[in-house]
């Protein structure tokens, strides 16, 4: 029975994966930032610097997540139009996708540079980590910019099914970011020693090499240049942009629900202490990992569900949907298994405080628990994505993580006093949550689709 299930989907596991993979890398690219900042910082400059490297991440990935999921519109418009082989259409929306982008990178700027640092010094830290965060998070604000010009190129081409070059830009400019933060923070080859201020400087540098670099590439493949032909950097067509939002802006919504929570979670523990925020930075980092992993075959599963949908393939379309089901089963359930067998030894990654590495280790059990709903509730997010389905996921995302996660999780861990473990516990019924949910519409949409056919 086991082996005739195998052979029923294998074909799906195989083509999933073949696109999943390149993804997941790049997708990590975004969580490497974070975590090489975290671990440079907290190696070298201490751990109220690793407090402010907590705080800033949990205030700018609340920002950064709107643009991401503003460019995500453009993925699964594509990948329908290239499997009706409207290859035309395809440049057109790149076209207003980068409008959009720039223009979206522009605002957030201002949110950050303008908003963020003016509420910072008002929300409960400590002054020493305030004043550590601003000049760090002044450069992540800069970095957005060429972060949405990248995205938007980025997203074309995955769309595409062209996932490799993203990938090596991410490789590469990690890279170049590890290194320059080292040197930065240190105070290497007679630069001043900058601390925290170093790492956002890096990436700053980091993100505009990717930005140029993928811009060049789609602009001189040969792989493109059917698709690119009525690309005008000047064309904005209304009916195209407002199709490009009509995903795009519900998609930055469902992530903001979701980061938000957590980026709430951050502030409530900081509130506790400057060693509990250190040590959440050390799990949430860890466990922002998975998630980028799952975030990546999610994106497989939207542009594999956008081409079927194109094709108007409603019976492949489901089985590679379960198949992306099953796969992150298996691999979130290999994750869980390392965290807590490992949460003694991983929290050393980053930092040498006893006092930290205890508490990160007890929150890496939580983060093993919650591993196989946060890559359900992702990956299903992902499937209704790519049919287009945006709306009710995103209701579906604001009640599990704003009336069910962090609700939950300030009762338990502020009014009954169980402290950093209580809001990882409501951040768990939350994703929980999502999951179940999420996995019904799926099932509701996708059988609706097979029947149409039958």
């Amino acid at each position: 029975m086991l082996n005739s299930f195998y052979a029923r989907y294998k074909p799906y596991y195989t083509d999933n994966l073949r696109l999943a993979i390149p993804i997941v890398v790049s997708q990590l690219g975004h969580t490497m930032v974070a975590l090489a900042d975290s671990v440079i910082v907290g190696h070298f400059a201490g751990t109220t610097q690793l407090a402010a490297v907590s705080l800033v991440n949990s205030i700018f990935i609340l920002v950064l997540v709107l643009g991401l999921g503003i460019s995500y519109g453009l993925t699964p418009l594509v990948a329908r139009e290239n499997g009706s082989k409207n290859y035309l259409e395809c440049g057109r929306l790149l076209s207003n996708s980068l409008m959009i982008n720039i223009i979206t990178g522009f605002l957030l700027f201002i949110i950050v540079n303008f908003g963020t640092l003016l509420i910072i010094d008002h929300i409960g830290q400590s002054p020493e980590v305030v004043a550590d965060a601003k000049p760090y998070l002044h450069y992540l604000g800069l970095s957005i910019i060429p972060i949405m010009i990248f995205q938007t190129f980025r997203q074309f081409t995955e769309g595409l099914g062209f996932t490799k070059q993203a990938m090596y830009i991410s490789i590469w400019g990690n890279l170049i970011n590890v290194i320059l933060g080292i040197i930065f923070v240190k105070g290497m080859f007679g630069i001043h020693p900058m601390g925290v201020k170093g790492v956002g400087l890096s990436t700053l540098i980091d993100r505009l090499m990717m930005a140029t670099v993928m811009s060049l590439y789609v602009f001189r493949s040969e792989n493109f240049r059917n698709y690119i032909k009525n690309f005008r950097i000047t064309f904005i067509d209304k009916a195209r942009s407002i199709q490009i939002l009509k995903i795009g802006a519900p998609i930055a919504m469902q992530y903001s629900f979701e980061i938000s929570a957590f980026s709430g979670a951050a502030i409530l523990i900081g509130t506790i202490g400057v060693v509990e925020q250190a040590a959440h930075q050390v799990a949430i980092n860890l466990a922002s990992v998975t998630y980028m992993l799952s975030s990546g075959i999610a994106s497989a599963a939207t542009i594999k569900t956008g081409n079927n949908l194109g094709k108007k393939n409603f019976i492949d379309l489901r089985h590679s949907a379960l198949a992306s089901y099953h796969v992150i089963l298996l691999f979130m359930a290999c994750t869980a298994i390392l965290f807590v067998c490992a949460n003694g030894i991983l929290p050393f990654i980053y930092t040498d405080d006893a006092a930290v590495v205890r508490i990160a280790s007890h929150l890496l059990i939580i983060a093993g628990f919650f591993q196989l709903f946060d890559g359900t509730q992702v990956v299903g997010l992902g499937i209704l994505r790519g049919l287009g389905d945006v709306n009710y996921p995103t209701f579906i995302t604001f009640v599990a993580y704003w009336i069910v996660g962090i609700p939950l999780g300030y009762f338990l861990g502020i009014r009954l006093g169980m402290g950093v473990y209580g809001i990882w516990y409501g951040l768990t019924f939350g994703l929980l949550s999502a999951s179940i949910l999420l996995f019904f519409r799926f099932q509701k949409r996708t059988k609706k689709l097979a029947y149409i056919i039958q």
